[in-house]
């Protein structure tokens, strides 16, 4: 089988674009103007990914009178909020387990907290009437090896083989646990651009190709530079996510991981047959390096994971997103699990940095006096989460005590990453451990225990 599907794989790439599918569109908005001169707001918003648009969305309904400034450095959603697979978890802590090994005298709220936000954000889509094929089906956690069955026994949404089988067809599959209200799949650009939108029609200004090359900030206020322009603003929502930070002292909170993705050509009639998923849900193999994968609106398999790549430095970069070997794998494994697609083609391939911190889930605070907030690290899930980070970072601002800023979750930063060339050598001995335990029944060597042991880790 494994010949046959890497033959197969050869193929199927072959006319695929080194593009994101969400971006590649007609309907994309037309670029707007980049900032020019000097600009006075009440609040600066550096970012125009989810954590940026949300924040100025919210800023603006909380109170319609604010003076509210987005700075995109590139295009409105083009880095990690359109690259991503589209999956709105309700998890603000990067699941259960996580959330306990961190937070476990909070756990049980963040979890209420989490399934409010995606109810909200439900909501907000409904009410704004954003186009985003938003579709709350939840997500399926399959088992492909043994030892993994007995990890999802306890759970309540169990499949057996014959069970859950019998929702996706794959012979690769020995057991399930379908997961049915707390994620939704959806359009993460078209999401990404209607917020932009919904933003606008509240009155924010929203600046494209306008990255922040500095900030000053002083009891008096913040003061943004740009290539062309400056902004003036009395308060800084800070949403730059995987790149590199403004501020110093948070250039160690993050490293960016790489990503890869694929998606499909539309399946026929025949092959959506031939795989079921009459219920479309998200999909998540159990493995530490896992796969994620789901049906998009018009009936393609999006597909991606498993092959998370750090690059020495903490560099982002363009050149990283086309990695053939990367592609070929991923195809090769998305043959394996669904055998009787032979001959479908691929027609996009592109790959995103991951925002990753080392408790796998976002990091919180302040600078300036207060007057700048800041969130990152959500490691994955920032699609649902990031509209509370916005709300985090919006109440931080206000300068007040809040049932959101007094959680520990918020109060207590993310350890950071050692420095280079450390944080490489980590990550790379984390990856190859990872790799191991899958091969050996999940057993973990002596270096993943000793992250466990330190709260820290790594995972695709």
């Amino acid at each position: 089988m494994a010949n046959r599907a890497g033959g197969w794989a050869a193929d199927s790439l072959r006319g695929s674009e080194p593009a994101a599918y969400w971006l590649d569109r007609a309907e994309r908005p037309a670029p707007r103007e980049r900032l020019s001169g000097s600009v006075r707001t009440d609040l600066a918003v550096v970012g125009g990914g989810f954590s940026g648009l949300w924040a100025a969305l919210l800023a603006k309904e909380r109170d319609p009178a604010l003076d509210v400034v987005v700075l995109e450095a590139e295009r409105v959603g083009w880095a990690a909020s359109g690259r991503n697979g589209g999956f709105c978890a309700a998890s603000l802590t990067h699941g259960e387990a996580n959330g306990l090994a961190h937070f476990p005298a909070e756990y049980h709220t963040l979890e209420k907290l989490g399934r409010e936000n995606l109810d909200e954000i439900e909501s907000t889509i409904r009410r704004l009437g954003i186009e985003c094929d938003f579709e709350r089906t939840g997500e399926l956690a399959v088992a492909t090896e043994p030892y993994q069955v007995a990890e999802l026994a306890e759970d309540p949404g169990f499949l057996d083989r014959e069970a859950v089988r019998s929702e996706i067809h794959s012979p690769t599959y020995l057991a399930g646990a379908w997961e049915r209200d707390t994620v939704a799949v959806l359009d993460p650009a078209r999401l990404a651009w209607g917020l932009a939108g919904a933003a606008e029609d509240a009155g924010a200004r929203v600046f494209e190709q306008s990255p922040v090359a500095s900030l000053d900030g002083s009891t008096a206020g913040v003061r943004l530079r740009t290539a062309h322009g400056e902004v003036r603003a009395d308060k800084v929502v800070l949403a730059t996510n995987a790149f590199r930070p403004l501020i110093r002292r948070l250039r160690l909170q993050v490293v960016p991981v790489y990503d890869y993705v694929l998606v499909t050509e539309p399946l026929s009639a025949a092959q959506l047959a031939s795989i079921g998923w009459q219920h479309r849900q998200g999909v998540g193999d159990m493995g530490n390096q896992f796969h994620y994968y789901r049906l998009t609106a018009d009936n393609r398999i999006l597909w991606g994971g498993y092959d998370a790549i750090y690059h020495f430095g903490r560099k982002v970069k363009t050149a990283y997103e086309d990695r053939a070997a990367t592609f070929s794998l991923l195809a090769r494994q998305f043959f394996d699990t669904f055998p009787q697609l032979e001959g479908l083609s691929f027609t996009h391939r592109w790959a995103g940095a991951i925002d990753t911190c080392t408790r796998f889930c976002a990091t919180f605070g302040r600078a300036r006096s207060g007057r700048i907030a800041y969130v990152l690290g959500y490691t994955g899930l920032g699609v649902g989460a990031s509209r509370f980070g916005a709300n985090v970072m919006l109440d931080l601002l206000g300068g007040e005590p809040t049932a959101l800023t007094e959680l520990e979750m918020v109060r207590r930063r993310a350890l950071p990453f050692p420095p280079e060339p450390f944080a490489y050598l980590g990550v790379q001995l984390t990856r190859w451990s990872l790799a191991r335990a899958d091969r050996n029944a999940g057993a973990r060597n002596l270096w993943l225990r000793a992250l466990d042991r330190a709260g820290v880790g790594f995972n695709s």
